[in-house]
């Protein structure tokens, strides 16, 4: 028969801090009002037999020296019964069997699942606050990286691509189609129409084949042979006190020889100096110079000499025009096409 569980003498049931369900008695046994249920073990003796349990695991010594012997089970039943009345506990035999069966079956006892995928999902889930913090930093820095990589980079490396898509498919071929059509109406030389065409041709193929650079090419060709062909200005000696008005050289492929020059400038109709494109003949090199010296026979050279030795001025210092629609200006007087950018 099962005993009632008193604690100090006093009954379990009757403790404020452990008052049973109305349906349960002071052991757990059914109330005349709520009959017991079979099959089933009353919460005070599971909570009583975990208590004992839980007194075994904490007397290691008592249990490998009692429970590794079977036949001292008895023996240690009257142990545990001493220790409890000890402490003011009336504990039945029946749950403290209860109990020391239920350490040898493990009960109680929490046994961790095994490892697998899930469990070790469930542990990173458990763990998140210790890592999260470190991968929601990671994440951010990736994302200041890849916006910064797409600002600085990539965006202006697409707007770039797009932007040469357009100007290779429209901006040039329609760009060197109207520069060949106004040089064609510009050029008073038959043959500047004939270049234009060939180097429009040039650039439509360039652009069709997607070699945008000797598309771009051909277009400031076309742009340059338009800006000379409206350009209209004069070429005139450079004259004044302290100027040097004219030189000669001695070229190295003949040392016994002299090349003789007059420095000149281009002035558009406002006075204004231009720059032009010349090609020096000592170094092959060309330049974009405000003043050149061109090449003339030795009979000028020394007739403008003579001019400005007489007062210091040119008389006739105007040498050549170019005008409008053409390309090369028109000299007054002979020259072999030399020219000098250094001197």
């Amino acid at each position: 028969m099962r005993g009632t569980v008193t604690i100090n003498g006093a009954p379990w049931s009757d403790l404020p801090w452990n008052a049973a369900p109305p349906e349960m008695g002071a052991a757990g046994a059914a109330t005349p009002d709520a009959p017991a249920q079979p099959g089933r073990t009353p919460l005070d003796d599971v909570m009583i037999a975990m208590d004992v349990v839980d007194t075994l695991r904490h007397d290691r010594l008592l249990v490998e020296r009692e429970l590794n012997e079977g036949e001292r089970r008895a023996r240690l039943i009257e142990r545990l019964r001493e220790i409890y009345r000890s402490q003011g506990i009336d504990v039945p035999d029946s749950i403290l069997a209860e109990g020391v069966r239920a350490l040898e079956e493990d009960r109680f006892v929490y046994k961790p699942p095994p490892d697998g995928l899930m469990t070790r999902l469930a542990k990173i889930y458990v763990t998140r606050g210790a890592w999260g913090q470190y991968v929601v930093g990671a994440l951010a820095a990736i994302a200041v990286l890849w916006i910064g990589w797409w600002a600085i980079y990539e965006w202006p490396r697409q707007a770039r691509i797009a932007a040469e898509r357009t100007e290779i498919a429209e901006t040039i071929p329609r760009r060197l189609e109207a520069l060949r059509a106004e040089i064609e109406a510009t050029a008073a030389e038959p043959g500047l129409t004939t270049v234009a065409a060939a180097a429009a041709r040039r650039g439509l193929a360039a652009a069709g084949s997607g070699n945008l650079a000797e598309a771009r090419a051909a277009r400031q060709e076309l742009e340059e042979l338009l800006a000379k062909l409206r350009s209209e200005y004069t070429i005139r000696i450079v004259t004044g006190k302290g100027e040097m008005s004219g030189l000669w050289r001695i070229p190295k492929v003949n040392r016994a020889a002299r090349n003789y020059y007059l420095v000149v400038e281009a002035v558009d109709k406002q006075g204004n100096v231009i720059q032009q494109s010349i090609l020096n003949e000592e170094t092959g090199k060309r330049e974009t110079v405000a003043r050149w010296a061109v090449r003339v026979p030795q009979d000028v050279f020394e007739r403008v000499r003579a001019d400005k030795g007489d007062d210091g001025i040119i008389n006739q210092g105007r040498v050549a025009s170019k005008n409008r629609g053409h390309l090369e200006p028109d000299w007054s007087l002979p020259v072999s096409g030399g020219a000098l950018t250094q001197w």
